[in-house]
């Protein structure tokens, strides 16, 4: 039983209309769609992601009203963008630039793949990487960058730790995963991050440990990520982590109908949120393909309340 790679990314937000603008507008993603955070149904939650609204490509943001995050290791700490080639690296490059992009790097060599790193207004790390055409891609023919330059999915995530040992024991024995390769961690000369990879692996399906023991402690807060969610292909696989969490001890959400897919939450031995998600239904379950992230969707558990919801909500 194999992970197939990374489902979605969520991320918080504290300026929503602010974020709409920055992922449709400078980053071309398509948002797919515009609801509310199951658990608390006054904060939106925003879903980005390529033209097919495919598992794999998702970058989502919860709308909290909180101040900035504070870095730090037991936290996720970058989350990687797929495009395609160095020409679009290059392309890029001179685009976040133009549209007020923060802390927009130089193209480098990472862990063997061309990368872009900048971050977003609210402090949200970034990293655009060569993905060599690997990995689903559908470009989106409204969207403003053109189509070869297109974000094609999610890319690796990292992680920080200040002790890989019990996260090793998780990813390893746990979840199936297996260390591919090794890499200094940028900007120290005595921290190393493990990659390790799932499924099918590649650019599509690592999970990048950096281990720091020197960096205190994160807090949560605008400009972090929330969780990472990983793949699995129907409700009977996701029962069956359930199950194999379970037994190796690990405290569990059991599985959460959350309409689009359904979920298992849990935290790695570092603090960090984990979640398991099916790919399907998917985002079509309710709206067409056409017109995804247009309206207000509401889960039909949440449908009775809409007038109440609609009214906490800000616009955006």
């Amino acid at each position: 039983m194999d992970l197939t790679g990374l489902h979605h990314v969520t991320a918080i937000t504290a300026r929503p209309a602010d974020n709409r603008r920055f992922y449709t507008g400078a980053l071309g993603l398509r948002l797919v769609k515009k609801t509310v955070n199951q658990d608390d149904t006054t904060a939106y939650h925003l879903f980005y992601a390529d033209a097919q609204a495919s598992p794999g490509s998702d970058l989502t943001f919860f709308d909290f009203p909180v101040p900035p995050a504070q870095r730090g290791t037991h936290s996720i700490v970058t989350t990687a963008l797929r495009v395609t080639g160095q020409d679009s690296l290059a392309w890029w490059l001179e685009r976040l630039r133009a549209e007020g992009a923060a802390n927009v790097g130089e193209i480098e060599e990472w862990h063997g793949r061309a990368a872009l790193r900048f971050e977003d207004a609210e402090g949200q790390r970034l990293v655009l990487v060569d993905d060599g055409g690997a990995g689903e891609g559908h470009a989106w023919d409204r969207s403003p960058v053109p189509p070869e330059h297109q974000i094609r999915g999610l890319g690796p995530i990292t992680i920080s730790v200040p002790d890989l040992r019990r996260t090793r024991l998780v990813l390893e024995e746990v979840m199936n995963m297996r260390e591919t390769g090794s890499y200094p961690a940028p900007g120290s000369a005595t921290n190393t991050v493990h990659v390790f990879s799932m499924g099918p692996g590649g650019v599509t399906a690592e999970i990048h440990v950096a281990v720091e023991p020197g960096l205190p402690f994160a807090r949560e807060g605008a400009g972090a990520v929330h969780h990472v969610a990983f793949r699995t292909p129907d409700r009977e696989q996701l029962t069956a982590w359930a199950e194999r969490t379970r037994m190796a001890g690990l405290r569990t959400s059991g599985e959460v109908e959350r309409y689009y897919f359904r979920s298992l939450y849990f935290r790695e031995p570092n603090g960090i949120l984990f979640e398991i998600a099916t790919d399907g239904p998917g985002f079509t379950v309710d709206e067409p393909l056409e017109s995804l992230g247009e309206k207000l969707s509401l889960p039909p558990f949440l449908e009775p309340n809409r007038a109440q919801i609609e009214a906490n909500l800000k616009p955006i």
